[in-house]
């Protein structure tokens, strides 16, 4: 089974972009994803962006897998 988290963009470089999940920073790659943009969440899979997705449907992710105890819960 294969499992990809919901992260927020926080800047971008070329093909690349950092992204945000719950406080870690991660560079992945865009080659996937046309027309991101700082703010947009985009689903990540072993660091590639696969699509975006709406931010509300994000945070909704973010917080079930905090309440799973997969990943520190934040107050966005």
């Amino acid at each position: 089974m294969c499992l990809a988290i919901p992260a927020e963009v926080i800047s971008i470089d070329q093909d690349n972009a950092m992204v945000s999940v719950g406080g870690i920073k991660k560079q992945i790659s865009l080659t996937l994803v046309d027309n991101v943009n700082v703010g947009d969440y985009l689903l990540i899979h072993v660091g590639y962006a696969l699509n975006k997705i709406n931010p509300d449907e994000a945070q909704q992710t973010l917080k079930l897998f905090a309440e799973a105890g997969m990943l520190e819960q934040t107050d966005r």
